[in-house]
């Protein structure tokens, strides 16, 4: 097994501040092998996608009370009937017991989860294979990475398999939104999704999407709605102060994995063309691991001008990351118009270049780089 040491840590840091650490993530992404990872033999790993587990944890108070590990890890947790329960009696009951329960989604998805755990739990979510991981992978190759994707069966394979994408697609409704949501129309949900995997990395307008797909405007938002949720979508939304002629409602949509974006684009192989707009997609999976607590939007004003992604630090510091797959591509004409009214903040040049360094553009330094700060 390969050891993904971010997120070990990461786990490792959220249980030093509440018992429970909920792991999500995309079906595939790797969940169950780093929970297997985390707890060794001194955890219980349970499968709850095993019927006979609703029964073991019928009891809750007497299951914890006989389990004799100081960690146990509840895998597929959504599947049971009242998960929520069982994670308040196990962190209320025995102090100094360790959970890790892992599912597909936020933990305030669909009804299941009617107690949310508040000040008990932390939440860590798992992201597809991330560019500082392409080394412990194989040794995998970023274009192969643009390409297949990083969720592990996919980077690993040696080619490209359509089947992978299809029958995830197909699970990842019928095991995860079906069940937490309980959308009925796979069809309808299914051709949305590709639409906005076709559409990923733009901006998103609810009213066209519902007109090409053919469904209503507010069941195609309660679809995104429930893909944000479950990370299959990222939903980023503009950066704005008010009054300088910006953007202010128009939200951008990636989708969670290049995998997806490319196989449902049809770019196999990849053009020259296509790797910028994958590398915006890797950048933002990146920031989002790097930045957990903290929004990631995006500025646009009016004119058409356009910064990748805006990180505000708090109400004077705001960080701008701009991705481009070669430092030659970069204009700063919109950086300089973003600062003349948001002056405070570092920028950043996200390259996949060996070595980082600065350029001065006018008054603005501009740091180029391959690793986020």
């Amino acid at each position: 097994m390969i050891n993904r040491v971010f997120w070990e840590k990461r786990v490792k840091s959220a249980w030093e501040k509440a018992p429970i650490v909920w792991l999500s993530g995309v079906r595939r992404c790797g969940k169950t092998t780093l929970a297997k990872m985390l707890g060794g033999v001194d955890s219980l790993y349970i499968n709850c996608d095993l019927p006979a587990v609703e029964d073991m944890v019928k009891d809750p108070e007497f299951f914890f009370r006989n389990c004799e590990k100081p960690l146990i890890i509840f895998d597929e947790i959504h599947q049971l009937k009242d998960p929520s329960r069982l994670l308040k009696i196990g962190a209320d009951l025995f102090p100094g017991l360790k959970i890790l329960a892992t599912g597909s989604s936020t933990l305030a998805a669909g009804k299941k989860f009617r107690d949310t755990l508040t000040g008990r739990k932390r939440q860590v979510h798992l992201a597809p294979v991330l560019y500082p991981e392409l080394e412990i992978f194989n040794k995998s190759s970023l274009t192969k990475r643009l390409l297949h994707g990083g969720l592990p069966p996919a980077l690993l394979a040696e080619k490209k398999d359509p089947s992978f994408y299809r029958e995830w697609a197909d699970s990842f409704f019928s095991r995860d939104i079906q069940k937490l949501f309980g959308f009925r129309d796979s069809a309808k949900f299914n051709t949305l999704f590709e639409y906005l995997m076709r559409q990923s990395g733009g901006l998103f307008d609810a009213s066209k999407a519902a007109s090409a797909v053919g469904m209503s405007r507010p069941t195609v938002e309660s679809h995104l709605a429930a893909m944000e949720i479950t990370g299959a979508m990222a939903v980023v939304r503009p950066f704005f102060g008010g009054g300088r002629k910006e953007i202010v409602k128009a939200a951008k949509i990636f989708g969670f994995d290049t995998g997806f974006v490319s196989f449902f684009r049809g770019w196999e192989p990849l053009r020259a063309a296509d790797n910028g707009v994958l590398w915006e997609h890797i950048v933002l999976e990146w920031l989002a691991a790097q930045n957990p607590d903290r929004k990631i939007m995006y500025w646009r004003d009016k004119a058409g001008r356009e910064l990748d992604f805006i990180i505000a630090r708090d109400r004077e510091e705001i960080d701008v990351f701009e991705c481009k797959w070669h430092p030659d591509e970069f204009s700063p004409d919109a950086l300089k118009v973003f600062r003349s009214a948001y002056p405070n903040g570092d920028n950043y040049l996200i390259c996949p270049v060996s070595s980082p360094y600065k350029k001065t553009f006018g008054s603005l330094v501009v740091n180029i780089t391959g690793t986020l700060p």
